[in-house]
């Protein structure tokens, strides 16, 4: 958030807020709020407000021409031929790893121009989903209601593991178990993979990111914010049945629109006592934590131009979360959204005590049990988030190879989730993956890394001695990234095809330090699971319970990574006493980087400004609309009532942040790309017209 997005504070917002959220007799919908489930459309809803009514097959073609992209982010098929189309800075971390000091595809961009020039991305996996069931009474009837929570909660595993093992198995197809509604819903959901994916194109980041962090979350902008990979079967283009047709003109002011994508996560359905831990210890120590991995990258990146480039990619998304979570964190401290946020739970539990169904009465305990639960969560805060080494590859693939060939031992239902049968194949295929590692890298963060743990935890703390058995960071660093054979693909493959007895054979310094933090870890998970995750697992079912019976199905779910359908219109709105309009143009862009004397991150990638002679300038670039978004829609398409592509998802602004507690239709934008801008790019800057043919529908 920049500083002056950060001190404004319209005086309106509160009020906003607090109607937004005002419950009376049946939970409100503000606006076109709504990140809707495709068995639970908002049919009604679209009728009576657009006067437009989704037929199933229109349906159906949105859900199988939409893709998630499952290093994070969305997208969606828009050829015959296999094309692709998401964000550039959801295909980020692709270009990163497949860029070399010669060929720096983020900073140069990527553009081929016939089959045989494009390459293959090293771990790239998409998912297409294919059918949806409800396991609903399936996954409750396995759990034992008289049994005590912690045992509740592994029969639900255990059922879901034999659920989601039974369906890839009969079918092939990857298989989730998806939680609905805080437990009130389970929903076994099947996918088909692809892993074969090539890169097409991609703009070289000072367009794709044009305006740099200043402009994150903001409107207007300027941002060519889009990729384009191919999917691949059996060594040739994948033949694709449903794919989105490419509007000849965009999204239209005032346009009712549709967006399909994978939001990742909302906590709208949280208890007050959960909200309450986010705002006063969760987001401040994530932020804290954050601002710490931001300065580490930067120290990294500072040794070197080489260094620079390979961090590129991980600070561009420090950068990002640090905004996104500090608008969460400013939109939780505001008073009056938090007061509309209590008298929502206030007039739930009302009328869940007042009911007449006996399961909306069996939920009047199940807040404060949660709120006991969180408040016990809360005093281990510190060891959950320093008792990890995330940002070091080599040393997360040391634990994952000691942890999977320890769960692989077990029976399939008595497993963690992620190494149950139906994820192993995906986990295998990142496990493997032949992306660069840079040992300079890891021992540089390792060192941070062990420093960080050590201020914040005490050198007593149990996983700090075992870390560290005794040793400088520095030095402990320096011996286990040195020492390791793990950067080569081989050696993994080996020690996961012997099983633990070769884990336990190996004298490699990573594993050997991997495994002497095992027992730390175990106990650490084992007590979340059975202390925290099942308590709130099973209050929150009854809450889900009460929910339905008082208002039924009438709203959304929490987002889960999982494919939704918003709705909404193309639309600007008031900001202090003046209003935004809902597009930007490239005539827009040349004048703002001439206002700000091309300096950077205002500086005009050179392809960008040579350009400008041969571009139509009243083209739209960006827009605005009111769909309800957050983190994970990136790349989302932006399709019209025809079914027609008009827009990129890439970013919402900055007003949106609190969108994972609340939306307000007033303010709340989605960005896009304009379907037009895209076009004219290919073929007015980049010189991609056989690519924007094929996406137009010429070849």
């Amino acid at each position: 958030m920049s500083t002056s997005a950060k001190s404004r504070k319209p005086a309106a917002r509160a009020a906003v807020m607090a109607a937004a959220l005002t419950v009376a007799a049946a939970p409100h919908l503000r606006g076109d709020e709504g990140m809707w489930t495709f068995d639970n459309l908002p049919v009604q809803l679209l009728k009576d407000r657009y006067g437009f009514e989704p037929k199933q097959d229109w349906v159906d073609h949105l859900r199988l021409s939409s893709v998630r992209f499952n290093d994070g982010g969305s997208g969606a098929f828009v050829s015959k031929n296999g094309l692709v189309l998401t964000n550039h800075h959801v295909a980020l971390g692709q270009l990163q790893k497949m860029s070399t000091p010669k060929n720096d595809y983020v900073k140069n961009g990527f553009f081929a121009k016939s089959a045989k020039d494009e390459i293959k991305c090293p771990d790239l996996e998409v998912n297409v989903l294919v059918s949806m069931e409800n396991v609903t009474d399936a996954v409750l009837k396995a759990i034992d209601p008289r049994a005590a929570d912690k045992v509740k909660n592994e029969q639900r595993k255990a059922e879901i593991s034999r659920i989601t093992k039974k369906s890839t198995e009969l079918t092939g197809f990857r298989s989730d178990v998806v939680e609905l509604y805080q437990g009130g819903e389970y929903w076994l959901y099947r996918y088909k993979k692809y892993t074969d994916m090539r890169l097409v194109m991609a703009p070289e980041i000072q367009a794709a990111f044009y305006g740099g962090d200043p402009d994150n979350f903001t409107y207007p902008r300027f941002a060519l914010d889009f990729a384009f990979f191919r999917v691949y079967e059996n060594g040739k283009p994948a033949r694709i049945e449903h794919f989105l047709t490419w509007s000849k003109d965009g999204a239209a002011d005032g346009e009712l629109v549709f967006v399909t994508g994978h939001p990742g996560r909302t906590d709208r359905l949280d208890t007050v006592a959960q909200l309450e831990y986010a705002r006063d210890l969760g987001l401040p120590l994530y932020l804290k934590l954050a601002n710490k991995l931001r300065e580490d990258f930067y120290a990294y990146a500072k040794l070197g131009a080489e260094q620079e480039r390979r961090s590129k990619d991980r600070i561009f998304g420090i950068e990002n979360a640090l905004k996104a979570v500090g608008g969460e964190y400013e939109g939780l401290k505001d008073a009056a959204l938090f007061k509309s946020l209590r008298d929502r739970e206030d007039a739930l539990r009302k009328a869940a005590a007042a009911s007449s169904d006996e399961a909306a009465r069996a939920a009047a305990d199940s807040w404060d049990k949660i709120a006991a639960a969180t408040k016990k969560a809360g005093e281990r805060r510190l060891q959950s988030t320093y008792r990890r080494y995330d940002a070091v590859k080599l040393a997360s693939i040391a634990n994952q190879i000691v942890r999977m060939t320890a769960e692989l031992e077990k029976p399939n239902d008595k497993r963690w989730e992620e190494f149950r049968e139906s994820n192993l194949e995906s986990l295998k295929f990142r496990l493997f993956s032949p992306a660069p590692i840079y040992p300079d890298m890891d021992e540089f963060l390792l060192t941070r890394a062990f420093e960080t743990a050590l201020k914040e935890l005490g050198k007593y703390d149990a996983f700090v001695e075992a870390a560290l058995d005794g040793k400088e960071p520095a030095a402990k660093a320096k011996e286990l990234i040195s020492g390791t054979t793990l950067a080569d693909v081989a050696e993994r493959k080996r020690l996961i095809e012997g099983g633990r007895k070769a884990v336990e054979a190996s004298t490699d310094p990573l594993i050997v330090w991997a495994r002497g933090l095992e027992p730390v870890y175990r106990a650490q998970r084992k007590w979340n699971e059975d202390e925290i995750e099942s308590v709130l697992t099973a209050e929150g079912n009854r809450i889900a319970k009460a929910r339905f019976a008082i208002y039924g199905k009438s709203t959304y779910p929490d987002a889960t990574f999982t494919l939704r359908m918003s709705y909404g219109k193309v639309a600007g709105y008031e900001l202090g006493t003046t209003f935004v309009a809902p597009f930007t143009t490239y005539h827009g862009l040349f004048d703002r980087a001439i206002g700000h004397g091309e300096k950077h991150p205002f500086d005009l990638a050179p392809r960008v400004k040579a350009a400008k002679k041969d571009l139509t300038l009243e083209t739209k670039v960006n827009f605005v609309t009111t769909n309800d978004i957050i983190g994970g829609n990136s790349g989302s398409p932006i399709v019209n009532a025809k079914g027609e592509y008009v827009g990129l998802v890439f970013d919402g602004n900055i007003q949106s942040l609190v969108g994972r507690y609340a939306y307000d239709d007033a303010r709340n934008r989605t960005v896009a790309v304009h379907s037009s801008g895209i076009i004219e790019a290919m073929r007015s800057i980049y010189g991609m017209g056989k690519l924007a043919d094929e996406v137009v529908g010429k070849r």
